[in-house]
This record gives C-alpha cells, structure tokens and sequence, in this order.
C-alpha cells in the first residue's frame, strides 16, 4: 500500500513538473523570442534533466523516467530554439 501511495506522488509530481515546461515550450516554439532564456542556465538545467532520467533508469523508478523523458523532450527544444537564435545572432 505505501509503495503504491509512493508512485502515484512520484506520477503526480511528475506530471506537475512536466507539465508547468509545456508553456515555455510552447511560447518559445510560437513567438522565436527567447531573449529572456538564459542559455547557460538552460543547458544546465537540460542536463540536469537528463542524468535525473538515467538515475530513475538505474533505480527502475517508472515516474522519475517517465517524468524526465517529457521534460527532457521539452527543454531539449527550448534549448536547440535557443542555440539557434544565438548562432544567428538574433540574441
């Protein structure tokens, strides 16, 4: 009963903190304004993302992979919209 308490939280938060991506994704993706992204933070931040998903590949926790996998997806299109507005110039 509590491992199953446990994975619908880590699933809830997973879905929260997924989810609270999909507007700067979106806004980014639509407008191409990314001046106010910050692209060592974003860099960070994505790796970040990623080495929290290969821990929950390593502990076998469903939610963290799952939850990172989308965030992951996310932040990597944040980013490369990013680093082509710096490569252009536009930023």
């Amino acid at each position: 009963m509590i491992a199953e308490l446990s994975d619908l939280i880590g699933y809830f938060a997973a879905f929260l903190t997924t989810v609270a991506f999909v507007p700067q994704a979106w806004k980014s993706w639509r407008t191409r304004d990314l001046s106010g992204i910050s692209l060592p933070m974003y860099a960070l931040f994505t790796l970040g993302v990623a080495l929290w998903m290969i821990y929950g590949l390593a502990i076998g926790s469903i939610p963290v992979v799952i939850g990172n996998a989308i965030t992951l997806l996310l932040a990597l299109v944040v980013l490369g919209l990013k680093l082509r507005a710096v490569h252009s110039g536009a930023v």
